[in-house]
Parts: structure tokens; sequence; C-alpha cells
């Protein structure tokens, strides 16, 4: 399991691999702050934490956070949870949850992406796999 920090002046990204569903919704949303191809991929000079804090909130698997910060700070309905089937995709738990798993407990409270094809290699997480073996539901 990889985790990154990446930090500007103001905020700081934190990355988990093991949760990347690899959506590129950060490389299409924010090129010239999400680059897989440059290293290191996340540049936080490329524009401002404002831009960065909306960018990663869209995050559909929670792989990106921004690690604790007044700016970070996300708007939320209090006590409501969404939850989103994706089509051919993961189910995406939007709040706060806690996730039990083989006698461990996580705390998720942004966005959260849970398998939905059985062929994930990080379950109960999403890891992508869907796309791989053509997951249709």
């Amino acid at each position: 399991m990889a985790t990154k920090h990446y930090s500007n002046d103001e905020i700081t990204v934190k990355w988990q691999s093991e949760l990347c569903i690899h959506s590129a919704k950060c490389f299409n949303g924010l090129k010239e702050v999400f680059d897989p191809r440059a290293r290191p991929w996340v540049n936080m000079e490329g524009s401002s934490s404002e831009k960065i804090i909306s960018q990663v909130h869209q995050c559909p698997s929670g792989a990106l956070s921004i690690v604790d910060d007044q700016l970070a700070q996300k708007p939320t309905q209090a006590n409501q949870t969404k939850v989103v089937c994706k089509p051919n995709g993961p189910l995406l738990i939007h709040g706060a949850i806690t996730i039990e798993h083989e006698g461990s407990q996580t705390e998720k409270d942004n966005i959260t992406a849970l398998c939905r094809c059985g062929a994930s290699k990080n379950k109960p997480f999403c890891d992508g796999s869907h796309s791989k073996v053509g997951f249709e539901g």
C-alpha cells in the first residue's frame, strides 16, 4: 500500500494508491496539477489551492484527499450519506462511514468506492478491475 503526500504552502494532498480506481478525473479536470506521466505526478504549484481542493473533492474513490487544513473544509449536509451505483463500475458512497472487513475497521469521510464486480484485488474497495474484466451491471 503506497501513500504519498504532496504539499504547497497552504495544503497537503494525500494519495492512497490502493484506493485509486484510475478514473482519470483528477488528470482530466486539472492537468496542470495531476499528470500520471510526470514524476512526481502531482505538481502542487500547477494551480491555486482552491482549484486543487475542488478537484480532489471530485475523486470518485477517495484515493485523493486533503490532509487536515481549514481551506479543505468541504461543505456537507449534516449526517447525510449518499450511495451511487455507477453503471458498469463501483458503488460510490459519499459521506462518513465505517467499514468492517476481516477483523479491522476503516473510517472514511469523503468518497469511498466499493467493488461490485468481484475482481478487485483490494476488496472491499474498487481497484478499477471492472474495466479489465468487462463487468456490466
